[in-house]
């Protein structure tokens, strides 16, 4: 993979997290659009390369049990991260306790998305990977500065958040490569499990933030942005 790819994987999410320091006032509603237009993008990338992709293999009768598994494998980690990766922030009354469990789930999260990229580079999945990681790592970062951790440290752990999906990446190389262990005959499967995740999030972020479940027009806006740019890599590729 191009280090500019893994370059844009990382800064987006550090960047999105010490995006935290720059907002001076209630910035929810901006943030509320930018969630609408990368959750309308990432259903739309799942839709058009991921799923297809994932069935053209021999084992295309196994996907849907993986991309099942994927599916309730974010249900499971949303019980600890308190949907911190579709750009929830919620209030934490107790001061300089590290929220572990968020971490770890965020974290775990990061990798498992990152790991199929060892196979499939394509630019749609790093950019979407990369759009969802921003809103995670801003809530993330609200959270620890909301129980008082001092910038250094916030910074640290929002480093530590970015680099799960490079690492993932790395790892995955390492078990198609044989370096690890060759575990080529997996990826589709693995692919199954991200696609799950993805369609968790995304439809999510998409039902969530609608009030009463009535879209406004600057959401639609946002939502139509997001699917129409991801229609146009699908037809400008050629697929």
């Amino acid at each position: 993979m191009e280090i500019w790819k893994l370059l844009v994987l990382f800064f987006s999410a550090f960047f999105g997290g010490s995006a935290i320091f720059l907002v001076k006032s209630d910035k929810s509603e901006s943030l509320k659009l930018i969630l609408s237009f990368s959750g309308a993008y990432l259903f739309a990338i799942t839709v058009l390369y991921l799923i297809p992709e994932a069935y053209s293999g021999t084992d295309a009768h196994e996907i849907g049990i993986f991309i099942l598994i994927g599916f309730l494998l974010q249900v499971f980690l949303e019980k600890f991260s308190e949907g911190v990766e579709h750009g929830h922030i919620h209030k934490h009354e107790h001061n300089n306790v590290f929220p572990y469990g968020i971490m770890i789930s965020l974290c775990l999260h990061a990798f498992v998305e990152g790991m199929p990229l060892a196979k499939d580079q394509h630019n749609e999945l790093i950019f979407g990977i990369a759009l969802h990681h921003i809103p995670a790592a801003f809530a993330l970062a609200s959270i620890l500065l909301q129980s008082h951790f001092k910038p250094a440290t916030i910074l640290f752990y929002i480093a530590v958040f970015a680099v799960m999906a490079p690492l993932g990446f790395y790892v995955s190389t390492g078990l198609s490569n044989g370096t690890i262990g060759g575990v080529e005959a997996y990826f589709n499967k693995m692919m199954g499990v991200v696609i799950g995740i993805f369609l968790h999030i995304s439809t999510t972020i998409l039902f969530e933030s609608s009030v009463d479940h009535k879209i406004n027009k600057k959401k639609m806006i946002a939502v139509l942005t997001g699917t129409a740019i991801g229609l146009l890599g699908f037809f400008v590729t050629g697929h």
